[in-house]
């Protein structure tokens, strides 16, 4: 089985040349880098020119990472594909790795592995990605069409895709894909077949401050851009659902309730849009009062949810509905979504308030 890894790069110039050279070292022999160079006016193209005839290079005017992941599989002949962010790297068995697990699983689409974070150096931060939870896999059709945004998939680089499948939703829309083109990945590409998951590190995801995945508080206006993407992914995700044939069998359908109706995550981002910025909220049709509702009423019969946890849902979209002021609905909103770094600031104060000496490096790590 030949094996396309698909590096898509802007203005990564700095990060590039190790992304390839994780590609180059894959212990598995049968393995095309494709790199997609998307418009950079870095140094990007003087390093791909230096790997020569190692690398298939494609240089394109800017069109965003949608655009990008679409010339690369239009150029790759893998049956296996990866699509690698130039900022991140392969570990050098895991083309092996997932080319056994999807060969000992006809029926399996894609497969998912875990990312460790290293730093802009390189440096292991003893975290991954995900940190604790566990790696949605099987047959994930009708979670995907219930559940959406809970569901806790890998950023681009931690997928391996099979070539047929993708080429039965690519290309990506570019205009709404300019930016996380994995949304449209992860979501549409489990209602094929199987996902199966490696419960191992097997790539590395870099965290330098401008990741567009990584944040440690609320940022309204990149919430307001999930909202519409997620919105937008729900109609294409409706859509190919409603092809002929393809759920037939399995007892998969979409709720009468719409995509993600069970889902938690959804109207908690939009209600704290709501409530930060209603002037800029992107969906003019939200209320306070309906989207408390629905975040209520997920949280009940969400049953993929604790009680303590439906409890704390309950709590929390009832506060976020009802407290005065945008500070109060911030600090709730870091607190749901953030909570190492919300716990890490609260304690931070409380030994300010107590006169106690700052917190020390080591001990905000060992948090």
């Amino acid at each position: 089985m030949l094996v396309s890894i698909v590096i898509n790069n802007y203005n990564y110039a700095r990060f590039l040349g190790e992304a390839i050279e994780s590609a180059l070292a894959q212990s598995y022999p049968q393995t095309e880098v494709i790199v997609v160079d998307d418009g950079s006016t870095d140094a990007s193209h003087a390093v791909i020119a230096s790997y020569g005839e190692r690398i298939v290079p494609i240089l394109q005017e800017n069109g965003g990472q949608a655009a990008a992941l679409n010339a690369g599989l239009a150029r790759a002949r893998g049956a296996l594909v990866f699509f690698l962010d130039a900022d991140d790297l392969l570990h050098p068995a895991i083309v092996a790795q997932a080319v056994a697990a999807l060969a000992a699983n006809p029926r399996a689409v894609r497969l998912q592995f875990r990312l460790a974070v290293v730093d802009a150096g390189g440096k292991p931060t003893g975290e991954t990605v995900p940190a604790h939870t566990a790696i949605p896999a099987g047959d994930l059709r009708q979670a995907v069409l219930d559940y959406g945004d809970d569901l806790a998939w890998l950023p681009t680089s931690g997928n391996a895709f099979a070539a047929a499948m993708l080429r039965q939703i690519f290309p990506i829309p570019a205009a709404p894909y300019r930016i996380c083109a994995d949304y449209y990945l992860s979501n549409l590409s489990p209602l094929f077949g199987e996902v199966i998951a490696l419960d191992q590190v097997g790539g590395y995801y870099r965290v330098h401050g401008v990741n567009n995945h990584q944040a440690e508080r609320v940022e309204p206006e990149r919430l307001r851009q999930n909202i519409v993407r997620t919105a937008q992914t729900h109609q294409y995700i409706a859509s190919v659902a409603q092809r002929p044939g393809l759920l037939t069998g399995t007892g998969a359908k979409v709720s009468r309730w719409g995509i993600g109706w069970l889902s938690v995550t959804n109207p908690a981002n939009r209600l704290v849009s709501l409530r930060l910025d209603w002037a800029r909220h992107p969906l003019p049709d939200d209320t306070r009062l309906g989207l408390m509702r629905r975040g209520m009423w997920a949280a009940l019969y969400n049953p993929r949810l604790s009680l303590p946890r439906r409890l704390l849902y309950l709590v929390w979209f009832l506060l976020v509905a009802l407290v005065p002021g945008p500070g109060a609905v911030r600090l709730l909103a870091e607190a749901l979504f953030y909570p190492g770094v919300y716990r890490r600031r609260v304690q931070r104060r409380l030994r300010a308030l107590l006169g106690l000496h700052p917190m020390q490096p080591h001990e905000a790590a060992s948090e």
